[in-house]
């Protein structure tokens, strides 16, 4: 007998989305056979070994108008010729093939949106591309039967404006399965500095990274910051490290595979998020770094976001900026490498908040959409 097979789509190179990865290893450990589909990029790297199938389609384009066009017609007749049970669109831009062959097929379809799509700081500042995707969204949305997002106030927002249940997996770190391996020595980092880090696979305009690196040029010599990942300010960073003259206090790592970021991560001494409110997508963000953080036993310091607030103040793991700005960040991390008590406190307290954000306990809600018949 067959297993049900799912075909997973995302317009990325699959290598560092996380989140997909979690989905996928829960369909493949509940009985689906699995198919990931996304887009091979010139430098993308090689492949991790999975337990399910994958697949990166070759695209003419690399970014643009001409990208989506093609990657979406190519993602649609790529559907179609494949054997699938379910078929999970990952955000707006991929919708539109899954939902042709959703009605063409009577698939059924689960839409997991990652974000406010048409709110992101890229479709804001061009209303012209922005309405595309706008009209894309209120052509399908109201039509959908199983939604998922991150966070509750995207539900909110998505339900009340299109009248859709839409229900909330958090995008959270699973309980670790693995030690810390790796010491400051082995990654090259100083063993006598406190030390910051700002990791993420999207580093880009609005998430606070050009203030962090102006705020290492006041804080104490002990202090020394780390960014590990990718994104279109990295080079603008690099830059103005060398402008600062700040480069003994600062280093950058590449992507990197989640466990080999988690073992940076865990030779850190603090995590910071510092997404700014800036638009609709960020104002409701909740990073999965800020549960690698706790996770790694990481106290946060964290820009004032609603849905980010709600996880610091409950579990009571760091502070919250009350902006972001190169004064605020450089004095806030002063003040926790110097205040040890109230340092453990925090670290004590990411322990805890490990056992309640995890991701095994968002799983509850997949279950409910992808194990039951309907």
């Amino acid at each position: 007998m067959l297993k049900k097979r799912a075909i997973v789509s995302v317009t990325n190179d699959l290598y560092t989305d996380q989140r997909v990865h979690k989905v996928c290893l829960f369909l493949h450990e509940n009985g689906y056979e699995v198919l990931l589909v996304g887009r091979h990029r010139k430098g993308s790297p090689e492949m991790d070994e999975r337990p399910y199938k994958w697949r990166r389609l070759n695209v003419l384009f690399d970014k643009g108008p001409l990208f989506y066009a093609f990657y979406n017609l190519f993602l649609f007749f790529y559907l179609l010729i494949k054997r699938k049970d379910v078929l999970v669109s990952n955000d707006l831009d991929t919708l539109l093939p899954n939902f042709l062959i959703h009605k063409i097929c009577k698939t059924k379809l689960v839409y997991d949106t990652h974000e406010l799509f048409t709110e992101v700081p890229e479709l804001v500042s061009r209303p012209k591309v922005q309405k595309i995707w706008l009209k894309i969204e209120k052509s399908i949305f109201p039509k959908l039967k199983h939604v998922i997002t991150v966070n509750q106030s995207i539900a909110s927002i998505y339900t009340e404006k299109y009248g859709v249940e839409v229900d909330v997996v958090r995008n959270i770190s699973p309980k670790r399965k693995f030690t810390k391996t790796e010491t400051r020595g082995s990654l090259g980092l100083p063993e006598d500095k406190f030390i910051v880090i700002l990791q993420g696979a999207w580093i880009n305009v609005d998430r606070g990274g050009e203030e962090l690196v102006e705020a290492f040029s006041e804080v104490p010599d002990n202090c020394f910051l780390v960014i590990a990942g990718g994104g279109d300010v990295i080079d603008a960073l690099k830059q103005k490290v060398e402008q600062l003259n700040i480069q003994n206090k600062v280093t950058f790592y590449p992507k990197q595979p989640y466990e080999a970021l988690c073992q940076i991560t865990m030779n850190c001494d603090l995590g910071v998020s510092l997404d700014k409110n800036t638009n609709k997508n960020y104002q409701f963000s909740l990073p999965n770094k800020v549960f690698d953080y706790i996770h790694s036993g990481l106290p946060v310091l964290v820009s004032d976001l609603v849905e980010i607030r709600r996880i610091v103040e409950r579990y009571k793991v760091g502070e919250i900026l009350n902006e972001v700005s190169p004064g605020q960040i450089a004095n806030s991390i002063a003040l926790l490498a110097k205040e040890k008590e109230r340092y453990l406190e925090y670290k004590r307290n990411t322990v805890m908040a490990s056992e309640d954000l995890n991701w095994e306990n968002e799983t509850k809600v997949l279950q409910e959409i992808y194990l039951k018949n309907d």
